[in-house]
């Protein structure tokens, strides 16, 4: 069989091709020609005109989502999400306020808004970083390789995530590539996922990760801060609560489980002394 008698694949769709540069953290589009970032920018266009997109190198054109949060800026993002977040009365309300909110660029690269799982009048509260692929995929924390995790070591204390525990993460749209979140990022977000504890009302709150701990908590260097019981104020009321690793770090490093497992202990013994 000749090459030219051999099956061409098929051409990914620009929508494929897109999803795939967004996944592999691809944020700028270049091409052959040089072009100097630090000159003064151009004119803007008239108003009423809107600048045209330049398509990658080779492939045509194709209609992507716009993203209105690249236009706002952080101080007002800020401002927005406070606004939006306060206005919420209910759990629903805050995830219907989430889905509206266009101050955080994560949004316009995430497939889903990653807003909480398990039970939301579970008696503990946990706190992860960001969604990765498996929780973007599935629009739920914590459910790859992670999560299976988390879901075994609260089960060695006689816990679930369907009745004892209500889990979210710090930024509800995952950083392409599962970068870790940038500080404004983190900053543009925290209204939300403090609203979302507030409504929940836990009795305990844990901060998986650091991201998670120094958001929430101010803490810096997990491994010096985890394992220590703080108190957090909620607006309304003041609960325990303390940091601990991320069951993704544990998965690379497994000989981190026993401190872990101190932390769990810890937990334990604070649910059992608040019954």
């Amino acid at each position: 069989m000749s090459l030219s008698d051999a099956a061409i694949p098929d051409e990914p769709s620009p929508y494929e091709l897109l999803s795939w540069y967004a996944e592999m953290g691809v944020t700028e589009a270049l091409d052959e020609t040089p072009h100097n970032h630090f000159a003064e920018p151009a004119p803007r266009a008239a108003e009423g005109q809107r600048p045209a997109l330049r398509p990658l190198p080779g492939r045509e054109s194709v209609a992507v989502r716009p993203m209105a949060a690249a236009a706002t800026a952080p101080d007002d993002a800020a401002l927005t999400a406070r606004a939006m977040a306060r206005e919420a009365r209910t759990l629903d309300e805050l995830k219907e306020a989430l889905a509206k909110f266009e101050g955080c660029a994560l949004k316009a690269t995430a497939k889903h808004l990653v807003f909480a799982d398990g039970n939301p009048k579970g008696r503990i509260m946990m706190v992860g970083e960001a969604p990765g692929a498996d929780e973007d995929r599935i629009g739920l924390p914590f459910v790859g390789r992670s999560g299976q995790l988390l879901d075994r070591m609260l089960a060695a204390i006689g816990l679930s995530r369907k009745e004892d525990v209500y889990i979210a993460n710090l930024l509800p749209w995952r950083p392409p590539g599962n970068r870790t979140p940038t500080p404004q990022e983190v900053a543009i977000c925290l209204p939300f996922i403090q609203r979302q504890i507030e409504l929940a009302d836990p009795d305990i709150l844990i901060c998986v990760g650091g991201p998670s701990a120094q958001g929430l908590l101010g803490f810096t260097g997990i491994l010096r801060s985890r394992g220590q019981w703080v108190e957090y104020d909620t607006g309304s009321r003041r609960i325990p609560a303390m940091a601990t690793l991320h069951p993704a770090y544990l998965l690379r490093q497994p000989l981190q489980k026993r401190l872990a497992w101190r932390d769990l202990r810890a937990l334990k013994a604070a649910l059992d002394d608040k019954k």
